[in-house]
C-alpha cells in the first residue's frame, strides 16, 4: 500500500508541475521580448508595454491581432519573433505592464 501511494504522490507532484510550465509567463514574457524584440522595437520593455492599456492588449490578443499590432509597433522586428509559440509570454509580459497597471518592468 505505501508503495501505491508513493507513485500516486509523484505522479500527481509531475503532472501539477507540467501543467505549470505549459501556460504563459509574464518573467518568460520580458525574457523573450529582451532576446528577441528588443533589438527591432529600439526600446526597452516598459517603454513597449506602456504603448497600450491592459484592455487594449486583451483585445489584440482576443481578436488574434497581437502579432499584427506588435509588427506595427515594431516593423523590424521578424516573423520568427513574433512565432504564435511567442504571443502568450508577450501578451502577458505586456498587459502585467501595460500603462494602466502602475506596474515597472526592471528591463
Amino acid at each position: 500500500m505505501n508503495k501505491i501511494a508513493k507513485i500516486a504522490l509523484a505522479a500527481m507532484l509531475m503532472l501539477g508541475m507540467s501543467s505549470v510550465t505549459l501556460n504563459a509567463d509574464v518573467a518568460k514574457g520580458q525574457k523573450l521580448y529582451l532576446k528577441k524584440l528588443k533589438g527591432s522595437c529600439n526600446m526597452n520593455g516598459a517603454k513597449m508595454a506602456t504603448q497600450h492599456s491592459q484592455g487594449e492588449w486583451e483585445t489584440f490578443k482576443e481578436e488574434g491581432k497581437l502579432a499584427d499590432e506588435l509588427k506595427k509597433i515594431c516593423p523590424k522586428a521578424s516573423d520568427k519573433a513574433l512565432d504564435s509559440k511567442y504571443l502568450d509570454h508577450y501578451y502577458d509580459f505586456f498587459h502585467e505592464y501595460a500603462n494602466d497597471s502602475g506596474n515597472v518592468p526592471s528591463c
